[in-house]
């Protein structure tokens, strides 16, 4: 590997034993492990582009540092990339193609990143789930389920039920549910919450998931996620259970069919992108967090791809056959099936600075900014309006990289809310890179 090249990989900062970090991780899943760079070796690496020879790397190392780097601690470097498997390679190539056939055989989807962005150890994740409610920032523990008075619906008596966040199996009797009465909070339609990582974002998305839990457990969560990496299709879906240490999610399975029979083209084509993408494994996560592993929830797994063509062009998503028709068949196999739906997108906001490709990075000027923009942004989701949040991203070209554009998008054209509330805004700013990911929290009634 005379010119490496490193493959395209999650970079974000970290503290450990008061030291500042920058935790390398693979968005793919394909290698299991993480490494912790010192900001010289995050340089090193940084020059593992196929173009850069290891003289190249020399050079570039003594003009920043003034330090001469030796050829074996470059061949070192590079070996124990390529042995974790974040090189390309035939090394990456041959272990990239064991766990796609893996996946294409399984009837579940592992948790890609249990252990790595969230605690693997059950015990340790409810306690790290329950500092982001509970923590000083939070949005507060989860409250206790109000005991429900016996009502009498056509001629019968159903007894008093009682559901408290102590991972209680019972829920909310769907004749109260059909009824409307949800434990006197006004139905929640759906949220939009944060698919950063936990460390950054982990209070954000407790603003959304305590607004899930104040409500009546719906038929199913649809979860509209964000793809991070190229897709065929604007749009994915997969049958797979997915699985999480706290317990597994089934997916609706006729609600999964019924959209698939009223769309023209094949919802499946990019089903293995569901393997590694976390967009919709965190928030899985978080709901089963809030329901005991023996209380059933349904779910349906949406990937949302890019929308570039729809700004390019100029137009709404809408006038695009592909989105349109995705956006009607959700509709239609909704109100088909009956079914009483929750609808989650999750989505990031704007991310910019150096580490996003842009040539200069985001000061504390830049940040408020950003939040004045993101909020005006928002303004629109607040209204569920659908066509202005688009235009309003669109005008301007996306130049904030709003990637969670797709995800928002089709909830707010498919979801029946008569408004949003914004809940919580955030930006996680790593002073490394002067780079920014903004993120918020909505709901929606």
């Amino acid at each position: 590997m005379d010119f490496p090249k490193l493959r395209s990989v999650n970079l974000f900062p970290v503290q450990m034993s008061g030291q500042s970090l920058l935790c390398l991780q693979d968005p793919q899943n394909i290698s299991d492990k993480a490494l912790y760079l010192p900001p010289p070796l995050h340089f090193i690496i940084s020059l593992f582009d196929g173009r850069h020879s290891i003289l190249d790397i020399q050079t570039e190392y003594m003009r920043r540092f003034g330090e001469f780097l030796f050829t074996e601690k470059i061949e070192e470097i590079i070996h124990q990339l390529d042995e974790t498997l974040f090189l390309e390679g035939e090394r990456f190539q041959e272990a990239l193609r064991q766990k796609e056939e893996g996946f294409k055989k399984a009837s579940f989807r592992e948790p890609a990143f249990a252990g790595k962005s969230y605690e693997r150890e059950p015990g340790k994740l409810r306690a790290q789930l329950s500092e982001y409610f509970t923590g000083l920032e939070g949005p507060g523990p989860l409250p206790e389920k109000k005991e429900m008075n016996p009502i009498r619906k056509d001629g019968a008596l159903y007894p008093a039920l009682s559901e408290r966040h102590s991972n209680s199996d019972s829920q909310l009797h769907p004749c109260l549910k059909k009824a409307g009465l949800s434990n006197g909070v006004k139905e929640l339609k759906g949220v939009i919450a944060p698919h950063i990582d936990f460390q950054r974002g982990g209070l954000c998305y407790a603003f959304a998931h305590r607004e899930v839990w104040k409500n009546h457990l719906p038929d199913c969560f649809i979860i509209f996620g964000t793809a991070h990496t190229l897709m065929k299709q604007p749009f994915s879906l997969t049958r797979k259970e997915f699985v999480t240490p706290l317990g597994a999610l089934e997916v609706d399975q006729g609600l999964v069919d019924a959209i698939q029979s009223r769309y023209p083209d094949d919802l499946f084509m990019d089903e293995g992108v569901h393997r590694t993408e976390h967009s919709i494994e965190f928030q899985c996560v978080f709901l089963r967090y809030l329901y005991s592993e023996s209380t059933p929830v349904r779910i349906v797994p949406i990937l949302s791809g890019s929308f570039h063509e729809a700004i390019e062009r100029g137009v709404s998503p809408m006038e695009l056959p592909p989105i349109r028709q995705f956006v009607g068949a959700i509709k239609e196999a909704i109100s088909s099936l009956g079914r009483e739906v929750c609808y989650i997108a999750s989505a990031d906001l704007a991310h910019m600075g150096v580490q996003f490709g842009d040539r200069d990075g985001i000061g504390e000027y830049g940040l408020r900014i950003l939040e004045e923009e993101d909020r005006e942004m928002l303004s629109h989701a607040e209204r569920v309006d659908g066509e202005e949040f688009f235009s309003s991203i669109s005008r301007e070209r996306d130049q904030r990289k709003i990637c969670g554009l797709p995800a928002i998008y089709t909830m707010l054209k498919v979801i029946e809310a008569e408004e949003g509330k914004l809940l919580k805004y955030g930006q996680a700013f790593t002073p490394e890179t002067q780079s920014v990911v903004s993120f918020a929290s909505l709901a929606y009634y």
